[in-house]
């Protein structure tokens, strides 16, 4: 199929220019990712951002699965002889999945139905005959087909009917007109299944329910599909059933003949056998479709916000995965992350050994130079906070308190036993705490993006778009930030663009054998890894401790003699050019201006040597709970408490108030005005003041409002 047509419908669809489209596909077949293209490929696309080249990737993903079905529907028909110039054209010239499957329906090789039934038995001229719909005595008609296996007259009507109820499913006026129905009029509803009251509790907002599914939102729909798997709540997509009969009748019964009266039958069959099945599970398929772009967009947004999140740096670091019964463990981490020194107390009940708990947390915190503490959020997460801050140290000690969303995940991975074979998982998991102060994104690569704790139904999406978006999402992050060439761990290289697992293996492989990397030119000696791969990888990577000053940067390699020939136009080496702001306002961009290198690449370059290599995310913040609020009990209406977001979702966002449960923030309950997109307001990871409006002591749930 040819692919030329390609950029003319992604423009259509996305409203870029096809030129732009032209260029992107053109590097997306060359092996480009869209981190690379995004940051060093501006000329060609036009200054596409990374939202728009993914758009324009996934359309173009799909045009090519397209392309191959109609390679596939093509080869059918030709077997079946069936092919005619005109129908081959008319496959050739579609692309619209649905019209498509549509043309194919008559020549789709079928099982057992009842028509292919009838049609064995020599029932199709009789269909022909009560379809023209002339006939007055049916019977006699039907006469002439009885015989051996139509022993009868009703049942070679019968047989004559499910043909033609065949027919009118196949034809694609109906099913189009069918389809303009649903889209207009569709309505979602949802009823318990007897007997599950008390087992779906969770579901009540839907033993009842019904909207027009063109205003079902993504989260209403996932939960009541959520219900149905469940075997909880039977839902249905249905429009007006009379309205439909009606388009239907109009469309194939003409007259007042008996012939005419078998094709009604007929057709109301059709539509409650075959029509009426088939557009809506087309419908509740679409709806599905939208509704898990839709959660799949929710959860990239947040975990993109949840690895961007603010780092604490080198520093060392006391790790704390607190605990009542199984005491505290602790963990005392250097500048680089590796372990140290690992042992548990127990300030808390039953043992409540707070002296001996408190002497050997000040003495670690002396000993190993610590430089902050960090503290799982989870159980006993409050009591450990307090009782760490109330401790006397002979140096300031900042103390956060962590997500621990997915340590237990980590701990129990074949990349922490890789990591930690002779510790336990309860090490491990402090370990993870300790590390996600220190960097974020480095320690939340290790774990499944889906055990972090962020989006909404993201078991019930479609998996493979999920685990698609998400690596994307992951990928973004990685690149955008850069990373240490020389402390990265296989686990963040595989995300650098070009490179994944074999190629970060071999990255850290070499390292360990010939010591640190000296420029971003060694690379190349790095088995397996060409002069492509260092085109897609080189700009992600940093040597802080490089010759070459612009290895530490987002300066392209490509670039490196732009930048020479701008220090030799001034009379000054590269680092001085770096150091010194005043030459760089000497220079005339336009000069540099050439075929491969426009204004946006010289932009971005005088950008990056302002502040080489700097960190895009922002400076972390000590955050304090309401000192006297550990559980669901101290809560009180009308109380003003401070919260930090930890999951956004469209009807909203979650807040961690320092208890157990989290507390949501209902859109409505965002802004005194009308929100339609809860990112406009909240970020995850943002402090927050909130107040309490209901406590649901018995559903353990929290409504919170940023209305203060």
């Amino acid at each position: 199929m040819p692919q030329s047509i390609f950029p003319h419908l992604i423009s259509t669809l996305l409203s870029i220019p096809e030129r732009q489209i032209s260029k992107t596909i053109e590097l997306f077949d060359e092996g480009a990712t869209i981190p690379f293209i995004s940051r060093y490929r501006k000329e060609a696309t036009g200054s596409l951002d990374e939202v728009a080249l993914g758009n324009i990737k996934k359309q173009y993903d799909k045009l090519c699965e397209l392309a191959k079905r109609k390679e596939t529907i093509i080869h059918s028909i030709e077997e079946q002889e069936k092919l005619t110039p005109e129908l081959k054209k008319r496959i050739e010239d579609c692309w619209d999945s649905v019209e498509l499957e549509d043309i194919y329906l008559p020549f789709k090789p079928k099982r057992q139905t009842r028509a292919e039934i009838a049609r064995r038995k020599g029932l199709e001229p009789l269909a022909k005959i009560l379809m023209a719909q002339n006939e007055q005595d049916v019977h006699v008609a039907a006469r002439r087909f009885v015989k051996e296996d139509v022993p009868e007259t009703e049942e070679a009507l019968q047989g004559a009917r499910d043909i033609i109820a065949e027919w009118i499913n196949e034809n694609e006026s109906a099913r189009n007109a069918l389809r303009n129905i649903f889209h207009r009029e569709a309505v979602i509803s949802s009823k318990v299944i007897k007997g599950k009251e008390e087992e779906g509790a969770k579901y009540r907002d839907y033993f009842e329910f019904n909207e027009p599914l063109s205003k079902c939102t993504s989260h209403r729909f996932l939960a009541m599909r959520r219900g149905e798997a469940e075997e909880v709540l039977r839902v249905n997509i249905s429009p007006d059933s009379e309205k439909c009969l009606e388009v239907l009748k109009r469309r194939f019964v003409r007259g007042r003949t008996q012939s005419s009266e078998q094709v009604e039958i007929a057709m109301k069959d059709c539509y409650k056998r075959l029509l009426k099945p088939s557009i809506e599970t087309e419908f509740a398929a679409l709806s599905k479709e939208k509704a898990d772009n839709q959660a799949i967009k929710v959860f990239a947004d947040n975990l993109r916000q949840l690895l961007l999140a603010p780092p604490l740096g080198p520093k060392r670091i006391l790790g704390i995965d607190p605990g009542y019964r199984t005491g505290c463990k602790l963990v005392c981490l250097d500048a680089q992350g590796s372990l140290l020194h690992n042992e548990t107390v127990y300030p808390h009940p039953p043992q409540k050994d707070m002296s001996k708990a408190g002497n050997k947390i000040v003495t670690l915190v002396s000993t190993y130079a610590i430089d902050a503490i960090a503290i799982g959020n989870g159980t006993a997460s409050r009591d450990t906070e307090h009782f760490v801050t109330n401790q006397r140290y002979d140096r300031k000690i900042q103390v956060f308190v962590v997500s621990e969303d997915g340590a237990s995940v980590y701990s129990a991975s074949k990349i922490a036993r890789e990591e930690f074979p002779d510790y336990d998982v309860t090490v491990r998991g402090a370990v993870s705490i300790g590390r996600r102060l220190m960097d974020p994104l480095a320690e939340l690569v290790k774990i499944d993006p889906k055990s972090i704790g962020v989006g909404q139904y993201q078991h019930d999406v479609n998996q493979t778009e999920l685990k698609t978006s998400l690596d994307r999402t992951v990928e973004s992050c990685v690149n955008r930030v850069g990373v240490n060439l020389n402390t990265a761990g296989k686990h963040l290289l595989i995300y650098i663009s070009g490179l994944g697992p074999a190629l970060a293996q071999n990255i850290v492989a070499y390292r360990t054998k010939n010591g640190p990397f000296k420029s971003r030119k060694e690379l190349l000696k790095v088995p397996r890894l060409g002069e492509k791969i260092f085109e897609q990888a080189a700009g992600f990577l940093r040597i802080p401790e490089a010759e070459n000053p612009l290895d530490n940067s987002a300066v392209h390699p490509e670039s490196y003699p732009i930048v020479e020939t701008m220090a030799k136009d001034l009379g000054c080496d590269v680092a001085e050019l770096i150091r010194n702001k005043d030459l760089k306002k000497k220079l005339q961009l336009e000069k540099y201006v050439n075929h491969q290198t426009g204004m946006p690449t010289l932009l971005d370059i005088m950008e990056e040597l302002d502040k080489p290599g700097r960190d895009p995310r922002q400076t972390i913040k000590i955050f304090e709970f309401a000192p006297d609020v550990y559980t669901i009990h101290d809560l009180k209406e009308g109380r003003i408490l401070p919260g930090i977001v930890n999951n956004i979702t469209n009807f909203g966002c979650f807040v961690d108030i320092g208890i157990k449960e989290k507390g949501l923030v209902h859109i409505s309950e965002m802004a005194d005005h009308y929100v339609a997109d809860p990112y406009g307001i909240v970020s995850i990871h943002q402090h927050v003041q909130v107040k309490v409006l209901s406590v649901d002591m018995e559903r353990k749930r929290i409504q919170l409002s940023l209305k203060l």
